[in-house]
């Protein structure tokens, strides 16, 4: 069976994908979706992470980019069961122990439900402003990697030794209450796909279309296997928008949509290529709609996963 769970919306407004509904939506439509998606089946709820976005970019990306531990923060308070992704932390932007300081309270607090998804990033600016390292981002992000096993781990003092970074004797309580907080790593470069498999417990894709998830699939299991990894990994596609039933407007030649049989039948496809999460996105005019098509989905299609 294939879980799945969505990006949240509100908390990242991308022209790429944000309905107009969300430039006045705030924390109330939030917990909304956040709350369906807790009494309606979904896996996870997503947040993004941007610090600051650079002029030339504020245009097709927006400046509106909650911070993910903050929003994941209100919204376990407003849930029981639904996991806590961050999809993706640009975990180059800081010393690893302030990203485990953050996300391991945050697990603490939640009972466990985080799952911290990173990435590598790709905004200069951003960088730059903060004093990170943007030319050797990703050989950044595989210390990190490493530095977050050991700082997210059971111990009070972790210890880790790298190129650039080194800690001991420094504790930090609270830990996690998962004993291994999964790490998903997301991107779709050769580099992502090999550092998913090598360093991560899940991989996140960006932006594969469905005809090439199969390949990339069989890349990241054999390069596990040359490793000898053989420890449980999960596997997530990003599917097309989606509207259950007959939507009375116009969503878009992309957007999958139909009779529940029908939509269940078309993502099941994901399942049978070794997919193990689908995220989801609905195709809203409101906030009350988007619940709707939340509800619909968990009671009409997902039980046909």
């Amino acid at each position: 069976m294939v879980v799945y769970g969505m990006q949240l919306p509100v908390q990242s407004q991308s022209a790429i994908y944000a309905e107009p509904w969300e430039a006045g939506a705030g924390p109330g439509d939030l917990l909304a979706v956040a709350r369906a998606a807790d009494a309606h089946g979904f896996d996870y709820i997503a947040g993004c992470d941007h610090v600051a976005i650079p002029r030339r970019l504020a245009g097709p990306m927006s400046t509106v980019w909650y911070d993910p531990v903050a929003t994941l923060s209100f919204l376990a308070a407003a849930t029981e069961r639904v996991r806590l992704l961050s999809h993706v932390a640009v975990v180059g932007l800081r010393h690893p122990l302030v990203t485990a300081k953050a996300y391991a309270t945050l697990d603490h607090l939640s009972g466990g439900r985080l799952v911290l998804g990173v990435g590598a990033g790709h905004v200069r600016e951003e960088f730059e402003a903060v004093g990170a390292d943007f030319e050797r981002r990703g050989a950044v992000l595989d210390e990190t990697l490493d530095a977050l096993r050991a700082a997210l781990g059971p111990e009070e003092y972790p210890e880790h030794v790298g190129e650039r970074f080194a800690f001991k004797d420094l504790g930090q309580r609270p830990r996690p209450a998962q004993d291994r907080v999964p790490l998903w790593v997301g991107g779709s470069s050769p580099a992502a796909v090999r550092r998913a498999a090598l360093k991560g417990d899940g991989w996140l894709p960006q932006g594969d279309p469905r005809e090439k998830l199969p390949e990339q699939i069989r890349r990241l299991l054999r390069l596990r296997a040359e490793a000898g990894i053989g420890e449980p990994f999960t596997v997530g596609a990003i599917v097309e928008p989606l509207y259950v039933g007959s939507p009375g407007w116009d969503v878009g030649r992309r957007t999958l949509s139909g009779p529940p049989e029908e939509l269940a039948a078309s993502l099941r496809a994901y399942g049978e290529m070794g997919v193990h999460q689908i995220q989801v996105r609905f195709r809203s005019r409101s906030r009350t709609e988007l619940v709707d098509q939340m509800v619909a989905f968990g009671s009409e299609v997902a039980p046909h996963l």
